[in-house]
């Protein structure tokens, strides 16, 4: 005998019209959280777009970020580094300008970064050549609205990149490694300090 066709609410495992149509729960249909509220991430909005942060509210004060990473080669190599023996010349001088130069150009090199009024930007390098490692530390200093942190970082990565350029005649397989945020001062989030990961160097 024939059975009647079943009405949809009367097949197992499926949901009722009504449920079936609005299978997103209220919570799904909300935007993601951004900004403050979600974590920290300032440069996300109630969307979680990106953004750039308004600093317009907050007060001009002294800020300063430093940055390091390494630079790693043979010893050898080190030794010519560090004699200023190598194919294109003397390579602390330019090392340093590429990475102050680095700094001032960061607004226009990462995303959503501010143009800080940056009052200095020092690199130093110094280079160990029993070990091979020429370790770069840039320092970042504003009277500005928002930190230096990027500004101190990409001197430094910018800096290593110019050293490996310099040496490569001499080494190709020369690595750039432990790029990190070494201290930071001033603006709310107050002063930070940052253990080195390898102290060995």
């Amino acid at each position: 005998m024939t059975q009647p066709p079943q009405r949809p609410d009367e097949v197992v495992g499926s949901s009722p019209p009504d449920e079936a149509a609005g299978s997103s729960s209220p919570d799904a249909a909300e935007p993601r959280s951004g900004g403050a509220d979600a974590g920290g991430l300032t440069h996300l909005d109630g969307r979680g777009q990106a953004r750039m942060v308004d600093v317009g509210d907050k007060d001009v004060t002294a800020r300063t970020a430093v940055a390091a990473c390494r630079v790693v080669m043979a010893p050898a190599t080190a030794a010519r580094l560090a004699d200023g023996d190598l194919p294109k010349g003397d390579a602390l001088p330019v090392v340093r300008l590429a990475g102050i130069q680095a700094a001032k150009r960061t607004f226009e090199l990462i995303p959503l970064c501010h143009h800080v009024a940056l009052t200095s930007v020092d690199v130093e390098v110094e280079i160990d050549t029993a070990s091979g490692v020429a370790a770069l530390t840039a320092t970042a200093t504003a009277a500005d609205r928002t930190g230096v942190e990027m500004e101190a970082l990409t001197a430094a990565s910018v800096a290593a990149l110019a050293l490996y350029d310099l040496v490569k005649a001499v080494q190709k397989d020369v690595r750039i490694t432990d790029l990190r945020l070494v201290r930071k001062t001033g603006g709310r989030s107050g002063d930070l300090d940052l253990p080195d990961p390898d102290p060995s160097g």
